[in-house]
């Protein structure tokens, strides 16, 4: 016994930051990304830049384990979509570099995402309309955080590579936003919903 700590003494434990189950989760949709961003089935090509679904686990993540598991997914998520803009470079790629335009939307999904599902469900008591409306609104942010900040720092280089006046770099983005963002937003809601629901029923098991 140490005679300054007395018989009462413990020594305090740190909790974790993530339970082994989140853990499991995070590695899970983590490993999900990456096989389907190096197998290519995760990003459609498209004239500007590669349309993404990579987004959705994030989504998944945050609705299904909480804002804390969708965030570490999504943070894991833009640290890869920094490595494809290095080793597989496309128009924009020169934006993704930037922890901004690469990490910090994919961290907002999971935040979009958890209290939009949590408030809709709150208010319409429809699972399976929370979970859709959830997996559009966190693509939605996907898209225009990323196409959003790429205005905000980058407009006179992406009006440099795409040969146009600045003044109309904002109506392109809008553009972009319009005909990649909305795709990809039904699909994400598609199966944010189809996939959480079965997931759901089998936690419960």
């Amino acid at each position: 016994m140490n005679k300054y700590l007395g018989d009462s003494f413990t020594v305090p434990v740190k909790k974790a930051l993530f339970t082994t189950q989140e853990l499991t989760i995070i590695g899970m949709l983590a490993g999900i990304t990456v096989l389907l961003g190096v197998t290519g089935y995760g990003f459609i090509p498209l004239p500007m830049m590669k349309a993404t679904i990579l987004h959705v686990p994030v989504i998944i993540g945050a609705v299904l384990a909480g804002p804390r598991v969708g965030i570490m997914v999504g943070f894991l998520f833009g640290c890869f979509s920094i490595i494809q803009a290095i080793t597989s470079p496309v128009v924009l790629s020169f934006a993704l570099l930037n922890p901004l335009i690469s990490i910090l939307p994919r961290i907002l999904i999971a935040v979009g995402a958890y209290y939009t599902y949590v408030g809709i469900r709150k208010l319409i008591r429809q699972n399976l309309l929370s979970l859709a409306i959830a997996g559009f609104i966190g693509s939605a942010i996907n898209t225009i955080g990323v196409m959003g900040g790429i205005f905000l720092l980058y407009a006179k280089h992406f009006a440099e590579v795409r040969h146009i006046p600045v003044a109309h770099v904002a109506d392109i983005i809008i553009g972009i936003c319009a005909m990649n963002g909305l795709p990809e937003a039904l699909i994400s809601a598609f199966i944010t919903a189809s996939v959480v629901t079965v997931l759901q029923r089998v936690v419960r098991k």
